[in-house]
């Protein structure tokens, strides 16, 4: 009997332990079930062309603040394509901008306002219950992150397109450079992109991806400053384990002498080379980064500019191109001559900028200048696209309609969403 007693004091015990026991904020939560959009999204009525980075306070009044929307994507659900609820932030919307490409294994999800020079790191492990769990803004001398890319070992390497140089406060200098970060927002280590033999070059950081396994990073240098658009031509290959910057190189001019402009977003191809696109609508394709001897090659053009967020899928790379409202998918098996295989245009007035690929349902996902996304099917046999218009609001049109919507935060408005992700 007193054995009895005994045993069950100390279950007891134990029990008030775990009931005591504090959560901390990295711990793993209880992940809901099913599958999810996550949608970085700021008030529609601040678009860049109707109000630059620099307008004053007055033109800014009234506008909402950068929320994250959370969107059903599970292709099974009855709610599918319906929101599900939103996140807010405190920030008042400059430039909602750019997230993770990918959702890392983590859930914690960076995505910045890029004007604002702030970025936010959102708790989604429970994605019916987003919090923010912190922001920070310039780093260890570095201001203006833009692109954020996950390190093997779970952090965040980000490009920061300004280093401060000297006085004033807050002054941009013409270089920035690469700063390791850790799911709770703290510099790990950081790296200037500044180059001697390049003193006369824009060398703004934009856009960067790993290769972890013959430890280089390759970036590109862009800048998000309208006068400055223009001189962005450069590219630069890192040491990944001391991040070592080991070159800098211009990219290669082709004979409409304007492709190569404004180098934004690298991804990894399927033979190992590095395609770039830029906002001339090049893809430029950079080789021998393994033995330091990068070099670039134009091989692809599209018509137009300002052509936005490539994505690589098995052999073929998907880029939205604005002047034909439309994505258009490129066979890069011959990295060297790729091929058009197929193209989709979303409207007569859709410009498409933003896309990125969920493995799980083999759909992409986009967005562009106006207040709706799109998720679109590729046959990864053929390379062919399809809208899928099983993914719509609950007025039946293709998409995610943003515009004029009472949102679960307390907003009233049209919001403009930019990077989007899927949950894992």
């Amino acid at each position: 009997m007193r054995r009895r007693l005994l045993l069950a004091l100390f279950l007891l015990v134990l029990l008030a332990c775990s009931i005591n026991r504090p959560m901390h904020s990295q711990e793993q939560k209880k992940t809901a079930s099913g599958h999810y959009l996550f949608a970085w999204t700021g008030d529609a009525a601040n678009k860049r062309a109707g109000c630059s980075a620099n307008c004053g306070a007055e033109g800014r009044e009234g506008w909402g603040k950068d929320f994250l929307a959370v969107i059903d994507a599970d292709p099974a659900s009855p709610s599918y394509g319906h929101l599900v609820t939103t996140v807010t932030t405190d920030q008042q919307t400059m430039y909602a901008h750019h997230t993770e490409y990918t959702m890392p294994a983590s859930g914690m999800l960076f995505a910045n306002d890029h004007d604002a020079g702030r970025t936010f790191i959102f708790d989604v492990r429970d994605p019916l219950h987003p919090t923010v769990e912190t922001s920070f803004t310039d780093m260890a001398g570095y201001m203006h992150p833009h692109s954020f890319v996950r390190l093997p070992n779970g952090h965040v390497l980000a490009t920061f397109q300004h280093a401060h140089h000297g006085a004033p406060e807050g002054h941009m200098g013409t270089s920035g450079g690469l700063v390791e970060i850790d799911d709770e927002g703290k510099v790990v280590r950081t790296s200037s992109n500044a180059d001697p033999s390049f003193p006369d070059a824009l060398l703004s950081p934009y856009g960067l991806v790993v290769l972890p396994e013959s430890d280089r990073v390759v970036s590109t240098n862009s800048s998000m400053h309208q006068e400055d658009i223009f001189r962005g031509v450069t590219y630069q290959l890192w040491r990944l384990s001391d991040l070592k910057l080991l070159k800098t190189d211009y990219f290669d001019v082709g004979e409409n002498r304007y492709a190569q402009i404004s180098p934004e977003e690298p991804r990894l191809g399927p033979d190992g080379s590095i395609f770039v696109q830029t906002l001339g609508c090049g893809i430029e394709r950079i080789t021998g980064m393994s033995i330091d001897q990068p070099k670039s090659q134009l091989v692809y053009t599209f018509p137009g500019n300002f052509c936005g967020v490539p994505t690589v899928v098995g052999h073929y790379l998907v880029q939205s191109v604005p002047a034909e409202h439309a994505l258009i998918v490129l066979d890069i098996r011959n990295g060297a001559k790729p091929v058009e295989v197929s193209r989709l245009k979303i409207s007569e007035t859709f410009k498409p900028h933003w896309t990125g690929w969920d493995a799980k349902t083999q759909r992409l996902v986009v967005t562009g200048r106006e207040p709706r996304l799109f998720l679109v099917k590729l046959d990864q046999v053929t390379g062919a696209l399809i809208m899928d218009d099983g993914f719509h609001d609950t007025n039946g049109k293709s998409g995610f309609n943003f515009a004029d919507r009472e949102w679960p935060h307390g907003w009233k408005g049209s919001g403009l969403p930019h990077g989007v992700v899927f949950s894992r």
